[in-house]
């Protein structure tokens, strides 16, 4: 579909990248990946059009149809919801105005008999097929399928653009992509202003629906459930990697330590080479084998290596005083603003030591109960903050409190305490400040920037309590590595507001689901919380119930699908009936492991035993014996109770 040959693009001395030679197919999922500054927005920008390379060139076939969503772009405020979304269609909208105008001359002409009323009746019949080819009386229904899909209510539909915020904003204009079908989609950063339930409807529609995309993005859940090839835009150079993004990290470990070993080997020839000249440069008898040394080492191409992965260093919080057995205790709590109520008879507990995650569409509260927690905002019912709780606060606004005029290095060397203060530059450089952007002022960064150092600072403060407002929203995959080792190592408790998936998972055991006004607590992780919600906006807006990665293995067959029904069938169990499922799942686990260690231990016991009684002095040893055969008793016993629990947690699990 789109052919790249030869492609090199260059800023300044060094290119951002050469020799680019790729093609994107007709079901290609790719993503682009490097690290921060390597070129992939850029790379975006040549592919739709809107740069030119250096070098190279980019082939795009004729009626081929290229949908480019930038991270920033400048939208319209003079429109509705509904009439921005409706822009996919203009083609569709004015052929329709044309066969409505052919209808109403036909209606309104006498002449049956002319040739001209002929020629109107067939350009009439063959445009209106065309218009019913097109899909144009289910356009409606398309429209408002993505719309909802990607969060909006009907209510939404007529409201004016200028209404919604540049979040909200960026899913119109995705819509508007979405909608218009290209044949290619180049989408960067699509999952930034996205909640949970919008980001699996996008999954499931570019996996199902979509001809060709190259996406950029930081969410590694999203574009592994997606993609089947992998860009890597490296050490100046693309690499092209045919598999899903998590197989291309494993390659590219391969591939690192193969450029490891190549780049020591040449570094040692190097050094024999200068050694040889630094010796026998002076010596006539060797000028000849000294200037073959030196034209050997001036064709010598340096072996480049990727940058380290900063993801393997280890931060941790500082030691804090312990804080109270429940951090936060709230009852009955409301939230009014105006005649609108955003949430009513909130009521939660959080326990010491667990974290806990705010998920739910943006808008349904989550931030608000923080402030309300922080006591940034006026609310109804009964909050308390428990005894000694010392809060870590991260949200958007912290970064506009930094002090401007001093240097990244300096907020953070401010901050630090102890050992770590000889730590700083790595811990810069493994959230993106490294080398000469540690020494930029904090007044020339940018939002992002600005994010990033704010949650930097928040690292290294004594703290027992955590809130985390998206905090992953300006790291790139390391950075979230390093920030959710430090969180699991936290031993304080905390709150995330989040939309990461793969960055929640295995950091949360609890989920707080804020949906229509109620909060709505689910044990267990974010996959079980999802597991268990039955999302029928996902349902509705693609018409197909199947996870993005079955879809992916199925590539689109033909044949009959799946009934929605069937999936719905079941229903969805009570939060009370849930609650106490997971409670005797809970007590089921714990038998089956407390069973387990029983028979680990009988059967060492035995394996002991049973080499004594080998040795022919202890043979005949009654005590010994009697001690075996009860043991063999016990194990045997032992093994048919942990078989019956084994069978108990199968059976709820299957529930």
């Amino acid at each position: 579909m789109i052919s790249v040959e030869s492609l090199k693009v260059e800023f300044g001395v060094k290119p951002l990248f050469s020799g680019a030679s790729f093609v994107i197919n007709d079901r290609d999922r790719i993503a682009l990946v490097g690290k921060n500054g390597a070129g992939k927005s850029t790379m975006l920008k040549i592919l739709c059009g809107m740069q030119k390379p250096t070098e190279g060139q980019v082939a795009v076939p004729n009626g081929c149809t290229v949908g480019y969503l930038p991270q920033v772009m400048v939208l319209q405020d003079n429109t509705t919801v509904k009439e921005e979304a409706q822009k996919a269609f203009a083609d569709i909208r004015k052929l329709a105005e044309k066969i409505d105008s052919m209808n109403r001359e036909l209606a309104e002409r006498t002449d049956y008999e002319s040739e001209g009323y002929a020629e109107l009746v067939e350009k009439f019949t063959t445009e209106h097929d065309r218009y019913m080819m097109m899909g144009a009386d289910n356009y409606e229904a398309e429209i408002e399928r993505t719309l909802i899909g990607l969060g909006f209510k009907r209510t939404d539909f007529d409201r004016p653009t200028s209404e919604f915020s540049g979040g909200w904003r960026m899913r119109i204009e995705l819509a508007k992509i979405l909608l218009s079908k290209p044949d290619v989609l180049l989408l960067d950063e699509p999952t930034n202003h996205l909640d949970i339930q919008s980001i699996q409807w996008l999954e499931q529609f570019l996996v199902q629906s979509a001809k060709a995309v190259v996406l950029v993005s930081h969410d590694r859940a999203f574009i592994n459930n997606i993609t089947n090839r992998t860009l890597e835009i490296s050490c100046g150079k693309v690499i092209d990697y045919r598999v899903k993004y998590n197989e291309y990290v494993e390659l590219r470990k391969e591939r690192r330590e193969q450029q490891l070993r190549a780049y020591e080997n040449q570094q040692k020839e190097i050094a024999d080479l200068k050694d040889f000249i630094e010796r026998f440069r002076y010596k006539p008898t060797k000028a000849v084998q000294v200037q073959s040394r030196i034209k050997q080492l001036e064709k010598i191409v340096p072996i480049e290596v990727d940058e380290v992965d900063n993801s393997a260093m280890h931060l941790k919080f500082p030691p804090c005083l312990r804080s109270g057995d429940f951090p936060i205790i709230c009852e009955d709590v409301r939230k009014d603003y105006g005649e609108h109520t955003v949430f009513s008879n909130v009521s939660l507990t959080i326990k010491r030591g667990e974290k806990v995650a705010f998920v739910g569409r943006n808008g349904e509260g989550k931030s608000t109960l923080v402030k309300c927690i922080m006591n940034e905002i006026p609310f109804d019912g009964m909050l308390r903050v428990g005894h000694n709780v010392q809060i870590g606060y991260f949200a958007q606004n912290q970064a506009q409190m930094l002090d401007e005029n001093l240097t990244v290095f300096d907020t953070i060397d401010r901050v630090a305490k102890g050992e770590v203060r000889l730590k700083i530059n790595d811990i810069l450089g493994a959230f993106m400040f490294g080398g000469e952007a540690s020494e930029k002022k904090v007044r020339v960064l940018s939002g992002g920037e600005r994010s990033r150092l704010a949650m930097i600072r928040l690292l290294l403060s004594p703290v027992n309590f955590l809130i985390l407002d998206e905090p992953t929203n300006h790291l790139d995959m390391p950075s979230k590595d390093v920030l959710k080792e430090a969180i699991n190592a936290f031993d304080g408790t905390a709150i995330i507001v989040s939309h990461d998936r793969e960055f929640l998972d295995g950091l949360v055991s609890k989920v707080y689901e804020f949906a229509d006004g109620k909060v709505r607590e689910h044990i267990g992780g974010i996959y079980d919380y999802l597991s268990s919600i039955d999302d029928a906006s996902i349902v509705v807006s693609t018409g197909n119930t199947k996870k993005p990665e079955e879809a992916n293995n199925e590539q689109k067959t033909s044949g009959g699908s799946s009934s929605p029904a069937d999936d719905t069938s079941s229903g969805k169990e009570s939060y009370a009936e849930r609650k106490e499922r997971m409670k005797k799942i809970s007590r089921a686990e714990k038998a089956v492991k407390e069973s387990e260690r029983k028979i680990e231990k009988m059967e060492a016991r035995l394996k002991e035993l049973d080499d004594i009684l080998c040795q022919p002095e202890n043979a005949s040893d009654m005590t010994l014996i009697t001690e075996y055969t009860s043991t063999k008793k016990a194990l045997d016993e032992e093994v048919e109770r942990w078989e019956e629990y084994s069978m108990q947690l199968e059976e709820l699990s299957k529930l």
